[in-house]
């Protein structure tokens, strides 16, 4: 079976786990997960698990995690760290993936869903973690905020920032560009490494809003629950550059 695939994995699957490593922030996103999770028993569900930056720690709380992603690099390096978790990787299109179970949470986090450049193909996301939901189970999406990102922007079409790494003499830049009526993100970012070294690698976004997200769960059958802009679950502020929204699926 040929799965599609857009090569976000061969772009940053070396180096992905570098870029997203703080421990902090991923331990408050687990946190989160194991708190809105309705059963640890009905199992979990991660659509675009990557590397298991999120699952395999969240397995350690919950029990095993199963995680469809369909790039073979990102889940190459995930069969690398199995020591670090249970995650049931599947190779598999989240636009038209169909398991053989039910789950008591399914997620779909790290702007993950603004991969998909066509909002039909988002709104298809949506509907197979509907059909993969038990009543009674929970969605969450976390994904980027397009007016946080236009904030962000301060009215202009180009923004660059650059973020400095904790060992000296690295950095990562990053270059955006906002395109089609602030819809469409591209963000070209560049690793530089203390050796002199540098990688590029560059994803391009359709930005959503809470709203948006809102009609695909109810069109696929699903009761929204709240919008926060983080994962401590604070109130959701237009200006946030992610909103995190949860869904329930009636019992």
């Amino acid at each position: 079976m040929t799965i599609a695939d857009i090569g976000y994995g061969r772009q940053f699957g070396g180096w992905y786990d570098r870029i997203f490593r703080d421990g902090g922030a991923t331990g408050v996103t687990v946190d989160a997960l194991v708190e809105c999770h309705p059963e640890p028993a009905w199992g979990t569900l991660e659509l675009g698990v990557g590397t298991g930056r999120v699952a395999l720690p969240l397995s350690r709380r919950v029990g095993p995690v199963t995680g469809v992603d369909s790039s073979p690099e990102m889940l190459t390096t995930l069969e690398k760290k199995s020591d670090e978790g249970e995650v049931i990787a599947e190779l598999g299109d989240i636009r038209t993936y169909r398991g053989d179970r039910q789950y008591g949470l399914v997620y779909c986090i790290c702007a993950t869903l603004a991969l998909i450049l066509d909002p039909e193909e988002q709104r298809n996301v949506i509907a197979r973690a509907a059909e993969h939901l038990r009543p009674g189970g929970r969605l969450l999406v976390e994904t980027h905020n397009r007016p946080g990102v236009e904030a962000l922007h301060q009215g202009l079409a180009r923004s660059t920032a650059f973020l400095p790494l904790s060992e000296p003499d690295t950095g990562i830049q990053m270059n955006a560009l906002l395109l089609g009526e602030n819809r469409i993100w591209q963000v070209s970012t560049i690793l530089f490494e203390s050796d002199g070294t540098h990688r590029i690698g560059t994803e391009i976004t359709r930005l959503l809003t809470p709203s948006e997200v809102d009609v695909y769960a109810q069109d696929a059958g699903l009761r929204p629950e709240g919008h926060y802009s983080d994962w401590h679950r604070n109130e959701y502020l237009p200006t946030a550059g992610v909103f995190v929204s949860s869904y329930t699926k009636p019992a």
